[in-house]
């Protein structure tokens, strides 16, 4: 092979390559009502997403999920009784959707058992990271945080409840000491805590309005 020819093979595959991020995607709306669908290494489960509940959040949430954000993601938080957390260890997507903030909105939805929240930390401080509750949660409706109220939940699980409840929980909150390893080298991270359960991919199964 010639090195023209491997100058138009690298060139196709750039261009062929799938994107990190486009700034379009933002403006992209989310439907009212939608399903999404987990494909996990304990099996699948359903969420069942209502806009209205937290509509900031949910068209972050419909961006992430069509562009793929969470395909081969990590459960990479799941404490007993409490929450199952996840989010990608792709540096360059989290640092690229981060720039555009999802602006606070007030609880409308309780943190009950199964239910979807995005995790934050502050004002407009929701971004990429999700969790589920594992059970019911009614002190995250009103938790503060750096002067925030709550944790709003926009869905809920209604098929694979115990796909969830089999997520391995034995590293509960000990990963917090190691999760910088996560987004520097997802191996070595995967190393320390080998019995973390993975996303194979996420996609929107249908949409309920149809």
């Amino acid at each position: 092979m010639n090195r023209l020819t491997v100058v138009l093979a690298i060139l196709t595959f750039i261009g062929c390559a799938k994107p990190v991020f486009k700034s379009t995607w933002i403006k992209e709306k989310a439907p009212e009502h939608f399903i999404t669908r987990y494909e996990t290494s304990k099996g699948i489960f359903d969420i069942q997403v209502d806009r209205s509940a937290s509509p900031h959040a949910v068209d972050r949430y419909y961006q992430l999920v069509k562009h793929h954000f969470y395909d081969h993601s990590i459960f990479y938080r799941v404490v007993p009784n409490f929450v199952a957390q996840y989010g990608s260890s792709d540096s360059l997507k989290i640092n690229a959707w981060s720039k555009y903030k999802v602006y606070d909105e007030p609880v409308v939805n309780g943190n009950t058992k199964g239910t979807l929240s995005f995790a934050r930390d502050g004002k407009d401080s929701r971004g990429t990271e999700l969790f589920i509750n594992l059970k019911d949660n009614p002190r995250l409706d009103t938790l503060k945080m750096s002067g925030v109220s709550g944790f709003p939940t926009f869905g809920h699980v209604i098929r694979g409840m115990d796909v969830v409840a089999m997520l391995y929980a034995g590293y509960g909150n000990s990963v917090f000491g190691k999760l910088d390893t996560l987004y520097i080298n997802r191996a070595k991270f995967l190393a320390i805590f080998p019995k973390l359960d993975l996303i194979q991919k996420v996609y929107i199964l249908k949409n309920k309005d149809q």
